[in-house]
């Protein structure tokens, strides 16, 4: 090694990221890094700098030095003791296997965990064989379910035996990198062809990286059932540490950390270049991101910086994207939808007014568009198994499954938790639903139920209902007592139980991981000053802004801090600044919340929430919501600029926060217009979006919130865009912006008009395969009464769990259908799988045990290849197939109802039967 590169590492870099980091952090100096004056070797030296040079800040906010140097000397000694550690590139070694997160997980000790365990198991395998054993014996560990955003740890996987993609991939490569194998998540941000995303996990093997799905073990590498859509997807990429000095493509450079881009091993690409030049056509440096529809709004997939030259690009996939840029200051800005025929665009950048370079820069009216998916691929043969192989695997798989029920057995049970209740004098219902739900976290919850006082047994229930469902399975009793003792003073001085409980007992604050901070915050001002701030919050407010120094754009993830680590380190983001904010006056008996829309610090006083007035904040999500969008000509209706304005202005309408002056309202209109069936769904089929310099901000509402029309939502004053979209059944979309201008004082009410798709429903094949027909009908020739749905199931995976999923959410409309839903299965485990599940009522299940009926399919259905699952038929009553989907497709339980209204013969003078 020498002394410059050692590791393949830039020294001065490090040094001086460190440096950086040492000179802006006013507290915890000793606690972080007081380790570096120990006794080094160089190698630990150099890389616990790395980790410090690098690591986000709320690692700093949260963690100690102990736990890093700690960290490093496991991971250098798993290096020597697993047989493959020394034919482990160094540079794979730092970027891939020391790296202590993976995501934005909560930290704990589940390397050395999860090695002690995994390590004995592998220890004697090949490399590829490792990758696959760890694979199975994730899968024995937890299975998928939809959560929310927040990642949990490790470990709270195997508490639970549960987690969603991100989660199970967080998992996965951490269980990978515990044996010394090197392994990064995957993520395609967001599909094209319907809206959602996935996550998976790649690892490195004998000179190759080998992808695989988290917690879904297949026989061989490079195999999964998410194989199909990745065809179709925009981009596929991975987070690094530090500069990325490989041969693979940066897609989103920063100086913290950087995204590199693995589409071209998955899909077919291009190379989409684009300038950017100011109004007399000179190149003009630029931030530029590469927009994908999903899920109502135009998401950046990637976000790059143009040259001096102007120009920069990206290798993606053959879809249409919006292509937005914006300079430094977000003052001037341009934008332009991409067709997935072009490779290179030009967008001009200038100031907020219309102008004729920027036609989407309006202020009113709306505008129509269309975006299309790359194309459905043909099905191609994955990697050969041999029949001993499969076998084997499907031994593995239901072992692993065995192995994950008789876990799960050991949750506490209803009739345990009736007794608890009993036992407690608290309601059975509310207990039972709080103790299943925490699966194996509940012994925690009870034990810190048994340990409250009679008396206060009440409040902690309330407390540990108003934490999200998730949090009851990583939240432990030091925090709960933590929030209880700090809350139970004030309850008495609240008439208003909901607003006490939602916004001042209650804990969360945004998507944080719950830890103490009551004691902390309380023991900060004494009583008097405490008293001063109830009475005048915003002078709490000032308090915090003197003792916080804001960094934005360090961490890839802002509000990841804990409320207390960040007071204590002293510098984070403005978005954990806020919820120090909220944190700090909930434990001094202040009601306080991030507003909902803009996620801004208010308090509750005098019947009326309150704007905290803070400088420097950003109204920052993380999660994408916020972009924008320009015309490519090509790509628009006819009828692209309508030029109306449709929407009422009146003045002067009340609002339920302080400072109405200046702040407007919007009230969402059921539209005569359109597709009056849609149902709106925030984050669906529409969402409403505000431009802050140069950018459209996506604003908050809950995700697939319905009963959104006709009640007024307090906003900023500025200029809005509302976004309607309609998903066609290709995975192409028909949208609509509306744009509009909301002053101080004023309420603008705005139609809700989703496009009417015009499509017919087509006859598929017009034949069945005589094992298919067997389940609908006895006789070849007979007339069925409606249409019918098959679906073969595989309740194991992903792609059904969603489609589950899909059927309780939409169960109400499920449930009015006439029309026959057979579900076919493989066996008795998988029976089971779907006992308790909240299927619709006509829903039958019976068994295609080899799959046989299955296998005839792709004799009459180009649609259908091979036996991957889950795979759904709408025949329709002369025994044609009118519809199909293989796979995973997000979406499908509403698109089936849709066609099913299309087919439904209704005799009457207002339908024709089809």
């Amino acid at each position: 090694m020498t002394v410059q590169q050692e590791y393949g590492l830039n020294r001065r870099d490090i040094a001086d990221k460190l440096e950086w980091k040492k000179q802006q952090i006013r507290g915890r100096q000793q606690e972080l890094f007081g380790v570096l004056a120990q006794e080094l070797d160089q190698e630990e030296r150099l890389l616990l700098e790395w980790l410090y040079a690098y690591m986000p800040l709320h690692d700093l906010a949260d963690y100690d030095g102990d736990y890093f140097l700690a960290h490093v000397r496991h991971v250098l000694q798993v290096r020597k003791d697993m047989p493959w550690g020394k034919d482990i590139p160094d540079e794979l070694f730092v970027r891939f296997v020391l790296p202590y997160r993976v995501n934005n997980e909560n930290i704990d000790d589940s390397r050395t965990m999860i090695h002690d365990e995994l390590a004995p198991r592998v220890q004697q395998l090949s490399l590829q064989d490792a990758i696959l054993e760890t694979n199975y014996w994730c899968h024995e560990r937890a299975t998928y379910i939809g959560t929310d955003i927040r990642t949990v740890s490790p470990l709270t996987i195997m508490r639970t035996a549960l987690g969603r993609c991100g989660e199970q991939s967080t998992f996965t490569v951490t269980a990978l990198r515990s044996v010394g194998i090197p392994a990064r998540q995957c993520y395609t941000p967001r599909w094209a062809h319907c809206d959602s995303n996935h996550a998976w996990v790649e690892a490195w093997a004998d000179g190759q990286w080998h992808y695989l799905g988290a917690c879904e073990p297949e026989p061989v590498l490079d195999e999964g059932w998410f194989r199909w859509p990745a065809k179709r997807a925009m981009l596929v990429n991975t987070r690094i540490a530090g500069p990325a000095e490989g041969p693979e493509e940066v897609c989103s450079t920063h100086p913290w950390y950087n995204e590199i881009n693995m589409l071209d091993r998955y899909a077919a690409t291009r190379r989409l270049t684009v300038k950017t030049v100011d109004s007399y056509g000179q190149p003009l440096p630029a931030e530029v991101q590469y927009q994908q529809y999903n899920a109502a709004e135009f998401f950046p997939l990637s976000i790059l910086n143009s040259g001096d030259d102007g120009n920069v690009g990206l290798t993606t996939g053959y879809g249409d994207l919006l292509v937005h840029a914006r300079t430094a200051d977000g003052r001037l800005w341009g934008e332009q939808l991409v067709s997935a025929q072009e490779t290179e665009v030009i967008i001009v950048l200038t100031t907020n007014a219309p102008s004729q370079a920027s036609p989407l820069k309006q202020t009113k009216g709306t505008l129509q568009w269309k975006v299309s998916p790359p194309a459905a691929p043909a099905a191609e043969e994955g990697p050969s198994v041999t029949e001993a192989q499969r076998m084997l695997h499907e031994q593995r798989l239901q072992e692993g499954t065995a192995i994950r029920t008789a876990f799960e057995q050991t949750f506490i049970t209803a009739e345990q938790a009736e007794e608890f209740a009993e036992k407690w004098q608290l309601p059975v219902a509310e207990i039972q639903s709080m103790l299943q739900s925490a699966k194996g976290n509940g012994m925690e919850i009870v034990t810190f139920l048994e340990q409250c006082e009679p008396e206060q047994r009440p409040l902690a229930l309330r407390l540990l209902q108003s934490l999200r469902p998730k949090d009851l399975h990583d939240t432990f009793t030091v925090s709960l007592h933590d929030h209880l003792a700090g809350a139970v003073s004030y309850e008495s001085q609240w008439s208003d139980r909901d607003t006490f409980d939602r916004y001042v007992l209650c804990p969360r604050v945004h998507f944080e991981m719950i830890a103490p901070y009551r004691r902390y915050f309380g023991s900060l001002w004494n009583e008097q000053e405490q008293v001063q701030y109830r009475d005048h919050p915003q002078q709490l407010a000032n308090a915090l802004q003197q003792q916080i120094v804001v960094l934005e754009q360090i961490d890839r993830y802002p509000g990841m801090a804990t409320p207390a680590g960040a007071h204590r380190l002293g510098v984070t983001d403005s978005l954990s600044r806020d919820m120090v904010f909220v944190a700090a006056a909930r434990s001094i008996g202040i009601a306080a919340r991030l507003e909902p829309l803009n996620q801004l610090p208010q308090y509750w006083q005098h019947n009326e929430w309150h704007d905290v007035q803070m400088q420097g904040t950003e109204r920052y999500t993380q999660s994408g919501k916020g972009v924008a969008e320009d015309a490519a000509n090509d790509l628009f209706t006819a009828a692209a600029h309508t030029g109306n304005d449709n929407h009422t202005v009146t003045s002067g309408s009340p609002s339920n926060s302080a400072g109405n002056e200046r702040k407007g309202q919007v009230i969402f209109r059921q539209s005569t217009e359109g597709d009056t069936a849609q149902e709106p769904l925030y984050y669906q089929n529409f969402t409403l979006a505000l431009l802050e310099q140069g950018l459209y901000r996506t604003l908050h509402l809950p995700y697939g919130g319905k009963q959104v029309c006709d009640h007024p939502y307090e906003v900023l004053p500025g200029q809005y865009r509302l976004t309607t979209s309609t998903r066609l059944s290709d995975g192409s979309v028909l949208g609509q912006f509306n744009y509009f201008t909301v002053t101080a004082g004023e309420t603008v009410e705005t139609p809700l008009v989703f496009r009417l798709a015009q499509e017919e429903v087509p006859v598929l094949s017009e034949q069945l395969p005589n094992k298919v027909r067997q389940w609908i009908a006895p006789q070849p020739e007979a007339v069925l009464p409606g249409s019918t749905i098959l679906a073969w199931l595989e309740p194991e995976r992903e792609p059904t769990k969603h489609l589950l999923r899909e059927w309780r959410e939409w169960q109400q409309e499920w449930n009015a259908r006439p029309e026959a839903l057979h579900l076919l299965i493989r066996d008795e485990r998988e029976r089971d799988m779907l006992v308790d599940q909240p299927l619709p009522r006509q829903s039958s299940i019976g068994m295609d045990e080899r799959l046989e009926a299955l296998a005839q399919l792709p004799e009459v259905l180009e649609q259908v290849r091979g036996q991957q699952r889950p795979v759904v038929l709408v025949v329709d009553e002369q025994q044609r197939i009118r519809f199909s989907v293989q796979g995973y497709k997000p979406g499908t339980a509403s698109d089936i109802l849709k066609v099913l209204e299309q087919l439904m013969p209704i005799h009457d003078d207002n339908r024709v039967s089809k």
